[in-house]
């Protein structure tokens, strides 16, 4: 099986305008594949109707995982949510205008250093956001 593998090293070392553009290319390419798989795979359950949870990764890890990863993991991270969501959204519902949504903000780390965070939560075409990783488990 091919299944590319992506690591950006230089993240911490990019100025933070540039990250969110980052982020914001990353989160296409997630979704996209997304929609290719659930066009692919009619039979794949909604969401939030897949048994899926939110499940945290540790600080120094940041796996992005596409529908069947996360079905398989039985859960996932709020970028693995929320590109689920948003290619639910688009190829069943058919709002084509559903876009990630980041958050940023300066949080402890397990050892209490502060490091930024980025939170993906689903923007809807009437300006609605919504947040799959608290739907699904996320306190």
């Amino acid at each position: 099986m091919y299944a590319p593998s992506f690591r950006l090293v230089s993240f911490d070392l990019i100025p933070p305008g540039y990250k969110t553009v980052i982020l914001h290319h990353l989160l296409d390419a997630l979704i996209i594949a997304n929609v290719a798989y659930l066009l692919t795979h009619r039979q794949t359950p909604l969401l939030y109707e897949s048994g899926v949870r939110y499940v945290p990764e540790p600080d120094d890890r940041d796996e992005w995982q596409d529908i069947p990863d996360t079905l398989q993991r039985r859960g996932g991270d709020c970028e693995d949510l929320g590109c689920w969501l948003i290619a639910e959204r688009r190829v069943v519902f058919g709002e084509t205008a559903t876009e990630p949504d980041i958050s940023e903000a300066d949080l402890p780390d397990s050892s209490g250093r502060m490091i930024r965070t980025y939170h993906i939560r689903v923007r809807h075409p009437d300006g609605r956001i919504t947040d799959p990783s608290k739907v699904l488990g996320m306190r």
